[in-house]
């Protein structure tokens, strides 16, 4: 191919670039409820993000993605001209990346799966043909912005309203913290496993059987339980500080359970949410290295290293934004609520990798937040901010589909030499 190295080097810094908007966005809402509960500082949420998020995309992002992401278009159709897809793929990329750069200074927590979907769907119906796109896949992404957020909203109101039953509303509430927390933990330590485990560990030459990976979460369960009993037995119990707020000390020992789930959604995120980025990636220098379109690539290792490397970056210089709408705007996070909405939203995503339902992370996190409000009634909610949110949900993929179109005709124009199509 002629222009080969301007497309590997276009696909590194586009794909470094949508690695960014991931970290400034989706990373974010997994890092916002430990911060807008205070259990963790916005400095020590990105620390903690940089070490198990790169952990996540490096070590478990996968060894062969699909290039086609979701296997929402038929790739077929381009066999006899890759140059095609690989103009659409730079624009998914870029388009998607710029999306999430606007949705990020707005501080809208957006879907990074639905905009690079968007930016696929888009480039696919001008540069391939509207018969190219599976649509009943894209029907059913559209549906989980339904289902996820209502299916994790259920489940962080009832994991709450247990917190309140077994501990908040009881006669001594430090008491049954110190007895019911550990198995809270258990359960963040199992889930948080159980989802690392059947999303795959295939990169680093473990896969597992769903048989296995329950007795390991299990297993991971028991330890993280045991590492939790001896951090809470670690806190400074003051009854001074219960004067002015009657929680003060039991929500210190949720605190401790908010550092679990921040390191395990952490892994879990950057583990499956880097093929966003790193996808459309590989497919690129795919079809450069063989000059053959094929529906799955393997990966390089500088490819994981750029997804990795772009999520931390990302974080680190635009997250708080997402961060302070998810963690403080929507409804007033404490320990004890934070935990409840993550455990519901990595609970969302075990039963939606065992189901094959396609589903949003931060759809299902958002929705927690709100399951979360709603279990303290509806006037604890500011609804300004989650009117606007839902708003951002339905023009994502139309946004990322439109920014798709101008990028595909622009870099068509600047590089396609071949024969009118």
């Amino acid at each position: 191919m002629e222009f080969s190295l301007w497309y590997l080097g276009l696909a590194a810094v586009f794909g470094l670039f949508m690695a960014w908007g991931i970290g400034a966005n989706d990373v974010a809402n997994a890092m916002a409820t430990s911060v807008g509960s205070r259990a963790l500082t916005i400095k020590q949420a990105i620390l903690v993000a940089a070490v198990f998020e790169f952990a996540g995309a490096f070590l478990a992002g996968g060894q062969v993605t699909s290039t086609i992401r979701k296997g929402i278009i038929d790739a077929s159709q381009v066999v006899s001209n890759p140059e095609l897809l690989i103009f659409g793929m730079l624009a998914a990329l870029l388009a998607a990346a710029v999306w999430l750069l606007v949705a990020s200074r707005k501080g809208w927590p957006v879907s990074t799966t639905h905009s690079i979907v968007g930016s696929i769907v888009g480039f696919a119906v001008v540069g391939i043909g509207v018969e190219s796109v599976h649509w009943a896949k894209v029907g059913e992404i559209a549906a989980s912005w339904v289902v996820s957020p209502m299916l994790s909203g259920f489940m962080a109101f009832f994991i709450f309203m247990s917190v309140q039953k077994l501990i908040l509303s009881t006669d001594d509430p430090l008491k049954n913290a110190q007895k019911y927390v550990p198995f809270y933990i258990f359960a963040v330590g199992f889930i948080l496993a159980l989802v690392t485990l059947l999303k795959g560990l295939k990169h680093i030459g473990l896969d597992f059987s769903t048989g296995q990976s329950v007795m390991i979460a299990i297993a991971s369960g028991i330890v993280t339980m045991s590492i939790g009993i001896v951090a809470i037995k670690r806190i400074k119990i003051d009854p001074y500080e219960d004067e002015s707020f009657r929680f003060t000390n039991v929500e210190k020992i949720f605190g401790i359970l908010m550092v679990f789930t921040a390191c395990g959604m952490a892994f879990a995120h950057g583990s499956n949410d880097v093929a966003n980025a790193i996808g459309p990636v590989a497919a690129i220098v795919s079809i450069v290295k063989t000059g053959a379109v094929t529906q799955t690539s393997t990966l390089s290792t500088w490819i994981l290293l750029l997804g990795a490397i772009g999520i931390v970056l990302g974080l680190a210089t635009y997250g708080w934004r997402v961060i302070r709408t998810v963690g403080r705007n929507i409804t007033e996070l404490t320990p004890s609520r934070g935990f409840a909405a993550e455990l519901a939203a990595a609970s969302t995503v075990v039963i939606a990798s065992g189901t094959g339902i396609p589903i949003s992370t931060t759809h299902t996190l958002v929705g927690a937040v709100l399951g979360v409000g709603i279990a303290r009634g509806i006037g604890a909610l500011n609804l300004r901010v989650v009117r606007n949110i839902m708003l951002s949900w339905v023009i994502t993929l139309p946004a990322g589909g439109i920014l798709a179109i101008l990028f595909f005709f622009l870099l068509k124009g600047i590089f396609y030499t071949g024969p009118a199509i």
